[in-house]
């Protein structure tokens, strides 16, 4: 096994309490998408010659994945605030790393590049924090396997620490997908980038589709048809001469949704936020929010970066429980955590159906939002992978919080202290830096109140 570069000191742990709020007003825009983020330092790797990226997330995990494609062979520049230049290798010419991928806290990053590794002759070590060592990687590398990858070493249970040889040549595959996983169908259609034919991914529920539209962009040919109710079957034709495209990233809905909901609950609210994408493969937590009752509204409609965006304005709204079905989670599967904050605000019951996902994110995301809500007043129930949430107007409020490392979790319930009757204290927001570095300042600058005794260098 490649020798593993020294880990990082343990971070410091940043508890932070949010105070009921006065109404939140004001326009702010949110960093980039985090997921096209991702694949944007991925594609510009896999190009010949430069790709220049505008609006690029500078946060943890994709400062980590920019990282690995230096590793890779690619030259990897930061021109100024939010715009990079990627000078990439091509496909077919990457190279072995020296010294280990080390990934932090992205699972998205590690396991896209675990395809463009699989695809390509080549052998790296994969790492990450003890977050990302604790989630799972064998739903990725199952099809990979199939494709001629080999796991060398890993940890138990096929986890990180993870050493990958890649395929010399890729066998191009039909994979039917067990799971709604847009990083499963993307690592399979990355590996099938340096494969001779078709490389086909089935999916019985669709997901979020960056991956196929930035394939097109940089010059693949892609087909994407129908596939029974609510799936897709998306064929790439292997062995594409990727060519660089500039790439605008446009602001993320899932960072989107923390002002979004925090305007919604806390009375005399009225804010903007710009340029949040609306891929409709992305929008089920508006679409839940609107069902609730929500004031939301949409303007400026517009394409950036091949993605539709739009300003978005959301005002303080009474919200009622509604039913929220399966078939929608893929599409606001890491919004969960401040659905639930909103359904602890809105009269009666909210049903959020075929959570299962949740239970194997940065934490057990589905565990960790009940005991949150336990913690905080709010009646609620787990059945199997259902979560059922007895809301009202008033919530109590006065919990401490564990976020098991976990951004999302953190940003979620500090947005529950900004409306409930005692402030709500979260245990750790280092690991907010991951995926919205800003989410402090910005939050203030509309009016959100935290509290002083912790968290105060945040700002």
């Amino acid at each position: 096994m490649p020798a593993r570069l020294p880990k990082p000191a343990p971070i410091e742990t940043k508890p932070l309490s949010a105070h009921r709020s006065p109404g939140l007003t004001g326009s702010v825009r949110v960093p980039g998408d985090k997921s096209i983020s991702h694949r944007a330092l991925i594609f510009g790797l896999l190009s010949v010659g430069e790709t220049e990226i505008e609006g690029l997330l500078e946060a943890g995990d994709v400062l980590a994945t920019a990282e690995a494609c230096r590793r890779l062979g690619a030259t990897v520049t930061r021109i100024g605030e939010g715009s990079w230049r990627v000078h990439g290798v091509g496909v077919g010419g990457l190279l072995s790393p020296d010294g280990t991928l080390d990934f932090g806290n992205a699972g998205t990053g590690s396991r896209l590049m675990m395809g463009v590794v699989a695809g390509h002759g080549i052998t790296a070590t994969f790492d990450g924090d003890a977050s990302l060592r604790q989630r799972p990687m064998m739903r990725v590398l199952t099809p990979l396997l199939k494709m001629g990858a080999e796991i060398v070493v890993s940890a138990e249970g096929n986890r990180l620490p993870l050493t990958l040889r890649g395929a010399a040549d890729p066998v191009p595959i039909s994979y039917e997908s067990p799971i709604a996983s847009a990083q499963v169908k993307s690592a399979v259609l990355l590996a099938g980038i340096n494969a001779p034919g078709e490389t086909t991914v089935i999916e019985a529920e669709a997901t979020r589709d960056h991956t196929e539209r930035m394939l097109r962009h940089f010059g693949a040919e892609v087909t994407v048809t129908p596939h029974g109710a609510h799936g897709r079957r998306i064929v790439l034709r292997g062995r594409p001469d990727l060519k660089p495209k500039p790439v605008i990233v446009p602001a993320d809905p899932s960072s989107a949704a923390f002002p979004l909901v925090a305007a919604l609950i806390v009375p005399g609210s009225d804010i903007v936020i710009e340029g949040v994408m609306m891929n409709p493969l992305r929008t089920g937590l508006i679409t839940t929010l609107r069902e609730m009752g929500a004031d939301i509204s949409e303007a400026n409609l517009r394409v950036e970066g091949g993605e539709d965006v739009a300003d978005l304005t959301a005002r303080h709204s009474t919200l009622r429980g509604v039913e929220v079905p399966a078939e929608r989670a893929p599409s606001m599967i890491d919004e969960y955590p401040v659905l639930a904050v909103a359904a602890a605000f809105a009269e009666g019951q909210t049903h959020m159906r075929g959570l299962g996902e949740l239970r194997v994110k940065e934490s057990d995301r589905l565990a960790a939002v009940a005991a949150g809500l336990a913690a905080n007043g709010v009646a609620h129930r787990i059945e199997g992978d259902d979560l059922i949430v007895t809301g009202s107007a008033a919530v109590p409020g006065g919990g401490d919080v564990v976020t098991h490392m976990d951004h999302r979790i953190a940003m979620a319930f500090l947005v529950m202290g900004l409306a409930s009757r005692v402030p709500v204290r979260v245990d750790d927001t280092a690991f907010i830096a991951t995926s919205f570095p800003s989410f402090i300042p910005m939050m203030r600058s509309l009016g959100a109140e935290f509290g002083a005794d912790f968290g105060a260098d945040l700002a």
